[in-house]
């Protein structure tokens, strides 16, 4: 077995290739080992088509219940930013964001808050969308790259069904996002590349046995639509790094 790192975006990695001797009992040491041929360290195409071809079981023991019914429909833009910031160095701070919403981490835990009903430590208005459509994935923009700050959370109704669509932006670069959602699994229903168009991408969804991951990486210069039941109350972190 071998493995090395998949990096199609314009940062360093380290490309080092680990490899491993899995042997079966039964098979004699002589069998010549061949170390596999692997892709080129930022083979996107390759990648997609192998992400692409995960499926779940989907069976009677371990079915695939996809929610086919969607009663909230979020697409968070997934992006850095650079904002002022007088104790750093050059007076700027690199920043992640969503919807160009920058999180501040609370004094306090945010489920502690609402269990205790604690008052200013978060609201519950974070947007569904962007607030300025945009070419996401065009050139890179580099201005007006400041990006708002809040402990901003966004509220599911119990039972609810959630369709998420990520999508990676240009700005200051694209970049692949690896992304968790805790409490919950989640099914992968499309993965593509570019600007995610609602008309014509949804149509080729796979909703009858997509894979069910509870991480996903938003491919570079692209995004991930998946599909959830909001089941689990609580405070859950959408993580991206």
């Amino acid at each position: 077995m071998a493995a090395r790192p998949f990096m199609d975006a314009p940062v360093s990695v380290d490309n080092k290739t680990a490899t491993g001797i899995l042997q079966y009992k039964g098979i004699p040491n002589t069998v010549q080992q061949v170390l596999p041929q692997l892709p080129a360290l930022n083979n996107t195409a390759f990648a997609l088509s192998f992400n692409s071809k995960l499926r779940s079981l989907n069976t009677a023991q371990f079915p695939a219940s996809v929610p086919l019914k969607v009663d909230r429909h979020l697409f968070y833009t997934i992006a850095l930013g650079i904002n002022q910031c007088t104790t750093c160095l050059n007076g700027t701070q690199l920043t992640a964001s969503l919807n160009n919403i920058t999180f501040v981490m609370p004094q306090i835990g945010l489920l502690q808050a609402h269990y205790f009903n604690t008052k200013g430590v978060f609201t519950t208005d974070f947007p569904d969308c962007p607030p300025t459509p945009f070419n996401y994935t065009g050139a890179s923009l580099t201005a007006n790259l400041g990006t708002k700050l809040g402990t901003r959370l966004s509220k599911l109704a119990f039972n609810s069904t959630v369709e998420l669509v990520l999508q990676d932006t240009n700005l200051l670069t694209v970049e692949s996002h690896p992304f968790h959602l805790h409490g919950y699994n989640f099914f992968v229903v499309r993965t593509g590349v570019g600007n995610f168009n609602p008309k014509k991408d949804t149509a080729k969804y796979n909703l009858v046995d997509p894979p069910e991951r509870n991480t996903i990486g938003v491919p570079t210069g692209g995004w991930v639509a998946i599909r959830f039941r909001a089941d689990n109350p609580g405070k859950h972190i959408k993580l991206t790094k």
